[in-house]
């Protein structure tokens, strides 16, 4: 039975997060702009700022960018940690804008890729809490022993960079760890939502529905590519990244095709020349992914997208979402 409005609402998560409804609107670059964060935090769910789409795409200073949502709405936000690496000026800019959203109040932290540990360690000792982004056991295993305190599980029907495994065999492998699990992956309309929450997720996490709004700064070519598109539509490529990515099938995707080149697995493959062919995928990746954004040019440009497509028929404001789904759980 799906959790109830009211008191029946509360589950782990929200009680961790401080929110009212069990929906979170996930980290997105480019699409994170900050009017989109607040909007799923003022109707009640958790809007989390993804950094380098506040400073780098939407042009905010960090901590103004933090300052402006908090003008926006006095509820609670998260902040997305991406933590791979061992680039020293990428870890000490992390480093700095966690201890930023620290001082601004932030409490609720989601940690991707990476030892969450030392993160961990810092939002502790400020009474917060933190999240990791796994796909698997293994990736669980290495959140667990750095001290998270719940888990987002990336499904095989999520946007981006998709897992492997179905929602409900996900949880399965997941559950045992005993830790909230939060669902992320497959979820457009609210019918899925309470469906996923019924598998025993204590909250579920959506993207792609949240693009096609109005508060987010995508090109309404994007957003009605959200619309028109199937599940069938949504396909994954490793050619932008190097790692398998779910995208809006269109005309761009079908000349650049699905699978790396040879080069890119040859170099991908030693132990010295991926680091390379890895920063190559990055700094491209993220210079695509800003320009995709505002593009209206489906031969130049693509779009990522999870299979909830086939749940989502309009554009609709954030806080609509946030309210409808809230209220299927009656």
């Amino acid at each position: 039975m799906a959790p109830r409005a009211g008191a029946m609402m509360e589950t782990p998560f929200t009680r961790h997060a401080g929110v009212q409804v069990p929906l979170v609107c996930g980290p997105m670059y480019p699409c994170s702009n900050p009017e989109l964060v607040a909007a799923v935090s003022e109707a009640g769910g958790l809007g989390i700022v993804q950094p380098i789409s506040l400073t780098y795409v939407h042009g905010y200073e960090f901590r103004a960018g933090l300052r402006h949502i908090r003008s926006l709405t006095s509820k609670p936000i998260g902040f997305n940690a991406l933590i791979e690496g061992n680039n020293k000026l990428y870890r000490e800019r992390m480093s700095q804008w966690i201890d930023i959203a620290l001082e601004e109040g932030v409490r609720f932290f989601l940690t991707s890729l990476g030892n969450p540990k030392w993160v961990c360690e810092r939002v502790h000792a400020a009474g917060g809490v933190v999240y990791h982004d796994v796909t698997e056991r293994k990736w669980a295993q290495k959140g667990v022993d750095g001290g998270v305190d719940g888990l987002v599980a990336v499904n095989k029907l999520a946007g981006g960079h998709a897992g492997r495994l179905s929602p409900e065999a996900l949880f399965d492998e997941l559950a045992p760890f005993g830790l909230p699990i939060v669902s992320a992956g497959g979820v457009g309309d609210a019918q899925e939502f309470t469906r996923q929450l019924r598998i025993g997720y204590a909250a579920v996490q959506l993207g792609t529905r949240f693009i096609a709004t109005p508060e987010c700064k995508a090109s309404d070519a994007y957003k009605q590519a959200i619309i028109d598109a199937e599940a069938d539509d949504i396909v994954m490529t490793e050619r932008l990244t190097g790692v398998p990515v779910a995208v809006i099938r269109n005309p761009f995707i079908d000349r650049l095709g699905t699978s790396a080149g040879w080069f890119a697995r040859w170099m991908l493959k030693g132990r010295k020349t991926k680091h390379w062919m890895r920063t190559f995928y990055a700094l491209n990746s993220v210079r695509r992914l800003k320009k995709s954004l505002h593009s209206s040019d489906v031969s130049s440009d693509y779009w990522q997208a999870g299979r909830s497509v086939a749940g989502i028929h309009e554009v609709k404001p954030a806080g609509d979402i946030v309210r409808e789904f809230a209220a299927a759980l009656d």
